[in-house]
């Protein structure tokens, strides 16, 4: 499943169709989120809610790291946090995952950066923390390897380094070379879904455009689950 940016009616949405999907599969099913749970979205909050219920309606689910996920977990984590990094976390969308938890405008709109981190980790829910403390940076099954944002061209698959795997565009997606896997992704929007020889994009920009996608992997079949 692609971004889902705080689009928690989405995600219950695409749930949906694909337990209507399911209905009747008697393999095993699993669901990997790519990653980009929160920000931009009206209810971050309440898209970690609902993903730490899982797994139905599949038998399992695989949550990945994305890098609006990182902005958060850097917060949380991290005492040497710098000013900017929240700055630029808010200016991307930070904002509506703060509120989310209970974080007022009025703090943010204050600009007292240590006011908003020390409020932010003081609202978060300790399953919330303990759910981005789990968050892989890749999954790999068979031939397809799962990623957020994608892996750097001649790099080894055990030797990716973290931040390609959470912020790379330009050099993976100009790459028209096999990779050894078909990489699996998200970051990038695209208006329908991004499928190359060697890697498909399915964030197709949830949080503006309303239509967040799935990818179904069933055998050699590939197909896609949307809720446009």
């Amino acid at each position: 499943m692609g971004d889902i940016h705080g689009r928690r009616d989405l995600l219950d949405a695409l749930l949906e169709r694909i337990a209507a999907d399911l209905k009747g599969f008697e393999g095993h099913s699993e669901i990997v989120f790519l990653g980009d749970y929160i920000d931009r979205g009206p209810d971050s909050a309440g898209v970690i809610d609902r993903l730490i219920e899982g797994p139905e309606p599949a038998d399992s689910w695989v949550y990945l790291k994305g890098n609006h996920d990182h902005f958060a977990t850097f917060l949380l984590e991290d005492d040497d946090w710098k000013k900017d990094h929240l700055k630029a976390w808010i200016s991307n969308g930070g904002d509506e995952a703060l509120k989310s938890w209970g974080v007022s405008t009025r703090l943010l709109v204050s600009g007292k950066s240590e006011e908003i981190v020390d409020a932010f980790r003081l609202a978060l829910p300790k399953a919330h923390r303990k759910f981005f403390r789990a968050l892989k940076l890749d999954y790999r099954v068979g031939d397809y390897l799962f990623v957020h944002a994608g892996i750097r061209p001649g790099v080894p698959l055990e030797e990716q380094d973290e931040r390609d795997l959470m912020w790379i565009r330009g050099d993976f997606l100009r790459h028209r070379k096999g990779f050894g896997v078909h990489v699996v992704h998200g970051h990038t929007i695209s208006k329908d879904v991004d499928e190359q020889k060697n890697r498909t994009g399915i964030d197709t920009g949830a949080y503006m455009t309303g239509t967040l996608t799935a990818l179904v992997l069933e055998g050699a079949e590939r197909r896609y689950i949307a809720t446009d």
